[in-house]
Order: structure tokens, then C-alpha cells, then sequence
């Protein structure tokens, strides 16, 4: 076993959730070595060519990676895990909401503008995770063009941004992707609404955290509308120039913000959570074309935190 490998105890709790090996002439074998190849690609930012030879035909590693970040089965990894850690009350449900911007290689430009296939095209209705044809067809639709995959020019120059909130224990709940130019505060109820954990047994998945902290970037009283409209509390302080125009309208402006400083300490949680993700060098550089599978990139780094902590 190589270093940053799965280890048999990491390998124990995957190994149920993914396809049985064996059929389609033998198309899904040795999962293990495969996804230790990916694992090792996403912690070194190698070139897919230049994988060792230990993990196989490279261009099996980076199609199984392809066809998983199109079908969903590394989100589908992620919420069997989080469910198992749910049902043991391991998930701190004080969250905090940031984002991070990616500098994108220049590589990671050039996807076509009209991606070839129209929708995730999936075989029969009962198809297991990972059997689609969806990587083969082109991918997911709604790419093509910078916008569609998620590059945008910003101040850091051909950017990413990765929004994404993380539990008390600083691992990431839900991930979205934007354009490295997109504000983050339009996007408070896109990442928080792509939190769902599932539940072991019967019972609709957990969508509710117990409490938010987020910084300025989210104070807009939209996203506090929002908040209270799910019963979420929050922390989230208030602008100088929302302070003023509230005390300008007098009492039309409403109420102060209630905001605990103390609680707020604690939002560091996010930062160490990034900090995390971008300890992964195919995650702090964007070297993919395509979105959906940069995003299975950013899953799969998220997967290994949640195993190792």
C-alpha cells in the first residue's frame, strides 16, 4: 500500500456502496486499485499519463473518474458516509458558509461550446451507480463556453470559486461551483439547499442545520429572509453601510441583527475546511476542462476527509 492509499478500514466502508465487479466481461474489477489511482492523481495534480504503473492503464483510472463524476456515484460515496457519521451523531450541525476562489491552469480552457450529449442519459431505470453511459456521451448537460464550466475571470486572474459549507468538525457538507467572478452571497441558498444528509433506515434526509455563521459577504436581507423563513438561526454580522441605512430610516429600518460574537469564533471551521481541500493539488489548481468533473475532484478530496477525520 502506497502512501496516501486507502487503508483496509477506509476500504471496508466504501466497498458495499460501490458497483459489483465481474459482469459486462469483467468491466468494473479491482475498484480498489483504481480509486487509489484517482486518490493519487487528486493528491499530486499529475498528469493522468503519468500515474505509476501500479494502478493500472491510466486511461482506466481517468475514465472510471470521468464516468463517476458524471453519474453522481462520488456524491453518492459522500452522502452514504455522512449518513453513516449522521447515525452516529458525529456530525456537528453548527455550520459555517464560505467560499474559496481556484486559480485555473491554463489547460483547463478550450472545452467545447456545445457538449455533446443533452441531459445525463442513463440505460435501464435500475441501473447501479456507475453503469451509466453519461461520460461516454459527453458528460452532463449545461457546459460549454466559460461560463458553463465554470470559469470566470476575477482579481486572482482565470479563476474557480468553490462554495461550499462545512460542520463543526470541519469536513464539507455540500459543494457548489461558479465562475471565480461570482459574488458569494447570491449563492447562500444554492450551497445551503444542496445540503441533504440521508437517513439510515426510514425518514427523509437532514436538510436543516442547527445553527449558520457566515461572514459579511452574507448579510444581504434576502438570505436573512431566507434563514428565517426555515427556521435556521444565524450568525452573520452586519455592514457598516447596512448599519447606517438602518438607523437613517429610524424606526422603518427595523430592528438591529442579533449577533453573538462568541459563537461567531467559530466560523473558522469553514477556513480550516478549505484549507483541507486545497492540501489536495489536483483541488488548489483547476487543471479539467469540464465542470462536472473537476467537481468530482473536489467530491472525491471531500470523501477523504470525511474517512480520515
Amino acid at each position: 500500500m502506497g502512501r496516501g492509499d486507502l487503508t483496509n478500514a477506509e476500504w471496508g466502508r466504501l466497498e458495499s456502496f460501490l458497483p459489483p465487479g465481474g459482469a459486462r466481461g469483467g468491466r468494473w474489477s479491482d475498484h480498489r486499485r483504481v480509486i487509489n489511482g484517482v486518490l493519487y492523481r487528486v493528491r499530486t495534480g499529475v498528469q493522468w499519463r503519468d500515474l505509476p504503473e501500479r494502478f493500472g492503464p491510466w486511461e482506466t483510472v481517468y475514465k472510471r473518474h470521468r464516468r463517476w463524476s458524471a453519474d453522481g456515484t462520488w456524491t453518492m460515496l459522500l452522502s452514504r458516509i455522512q449518513a453513516a457519521e449522521d447515525a452516529a451523531g458525529q456530525i456537528d450541525w453548527d455550520v459555517s458558509v464560505d467560499s474559496t476562489a481556484v486559480r485555473a491552469h491554463q489547460h483547463a480552457a478550450g472545452a467545447r461550446k456545445a457538449p455533446a450529449a443533452t441531459g445525463p442519459q442513463r440505460g435501464n431505470s435500475g441501473d447501479e451507480p456507475g453503469r451509466s453511459g453519461v461520460a461516454e456521451t459527453g458528460g452532463p448537460a449545461g457546459g460549454g463556453g466559460q461560463v458553463g464550466e465554470c470559469l470566470g475571470r476575477s482579481r486572482g486572474g482565470f479563476t474557480t470559486k468553490i462554495h461550499l459549507v462545512a460542520d463543526g468538525r470541519c469536513r464539507p457538507l455540500a459543494l457548489v461551483l461558479t465562475p471565480g467572478h461570482y459574488g458569494d452571497g447570491p449563492q447562500f441558498e444554492r450551497v445551503l439547499g444542496q445540503v441533504s444528509v440521508p437517513r439510515i433506515g426510514a425518514g427523509r434526509p437532514r436538510t436543516r442545520p442547527d445553527h449558520v455563521l457566515a461572514d459579511k459577504a452574507y448579510t444581504s436581507r434576502k438570505n436573512r429572509r431566507y434563514l428565517r423563513r426555515r427556521g435556521i438561526r444565524h450568525t452573520i454580522p452586519e455592514r457598516l453601510d447596512q448599519q447606517r441605512h438602518r438607523k437613517n430610516r429610524g424606526s422603518r429600518g427595523g430592528r438591529p441583527t442579533g449577533f453573538d460574537s462568541e459563537r461567531y469564533k467559530k466560523r473558522n471551521t469553514v477556513e480550516r475546511a478549505i484549507n483541507r481541500l486545497k492540501g489536495f493539488r489536483a483541488v488548489a489548481t483547476r487543471y479539467e476542462k469540464r465542470a462536472y468533473i473537476y467537481l468530482g475532484t473536489v467530491t472525491l478530496a471531500a470523501l477523504v476527509i470525511w474517512l480520515r477525520t
